[in-house]
């Protein structure tokens, strides 16, 4: 090899493989499937409201850890590192590239919360991150990235996320109904855990970029893959069936 070159890397193994529609494996028994099954992958470009790029991160200080090694923990220990109103249930084969991770979560706006059930692919993994993308009817469309690094000899863990709104439903209620701050207090509470593990203390901070700021007028016809809206749908008649097979 010349001097100044770099072999290549082939990320292929980490990629998943391109899908048209969702396929959900075998998960926990306790996971509500819905709104993932069949559905399209959606990104940036396919939401209504405006583009954010919000990125949360906290610092190991005093830890020696290498970001290998917490982020092999991250992936084997999502679920027990999210909070009650935001459920994680990874497919059988774990965080891995093309694999389906259902959420059953609960939204502000009314008391108890609007459950909703969606889930995100696995679109990347290695072993110092792993990025999922949204179905059609997910809160968001976009990706969030979850990755450690080192910098200056201490090692940090980040939570990034580009999205957008799916759609007006969602767009008002991250503005006005608490969303917004719900998703804050989520990723805070995921990073926190994060640290407390590694006998971290460094402080979560959150820095916020508002990359597009219009609404995308032709994308509100998402509302009808709504997943809250679909879940509100759901629920009562598997509720029936659940008391009939008894």
């Amino acid at each position: 090899m010349e001097q100044g070159t770099r072999k290549s890397r082939d990320d292929t193994a980490h990629w998943a493989r391109s899908v048209e529609r969702l396929n959900v494996n075998e998960v926990s028994g306790d996971a509500l499937n819905l709104n993932v099954d069949g559905r399209r992958l959606t990104g940036p470009v396919q939401g209504f409201g405006q583009l954010w790029q919000k990125t949360y991160r906290v610092r190991l200080e005093g830890v020696e850890v290498a970001p290998e090694t917490v982020v092999s923990w991250w992936k084997a220990h999502l679920p027990e590192l999210m909070p009650d109103d935001s459920r994680f249930y990874p497919s059988l084969s774990g965080v891995a590239p093309g694999e389906v991770l259902l959420i059953n979560a609960t939204l502000p706006g009314i008391p108890g919360g609007m459950p909703v059930s969606t889930g995100v692919l696995i679109l990347y993994a290695d072993d110092e991150s792993f990025s999922v993308m949204t179905p059609d009817g997910h809160p968001e469309s976009g990706f969030n990235t979850f990755s450690s690094y080192d910098d200056g000899g201490v090692t940090v863990c980040q939570i990034q996320s580009l999205a957008r709104a799916n759609d007006p439903i969602y767009e008002f209620g991250f503005r006005w109904m608490g969303g917004g701050a719900q998703q804050e207090r989520i990723w805070r509470h995921v990073l926190t855990g994060l640290a407390s593990h590694f006998h971290g203390a460094g402080e979560v901070t959150v820095q916020k970029i508002c990359v597009d700021p219009r609404l995308q007028w032709s994308q509100a016809k998402n509302i009808w893959h709504n997943a809250v809206i679909r879940t509100a749908l759901a629920l009562p008649g598997r509720w029936v069936r659940q008391i009939l097979s008894h």
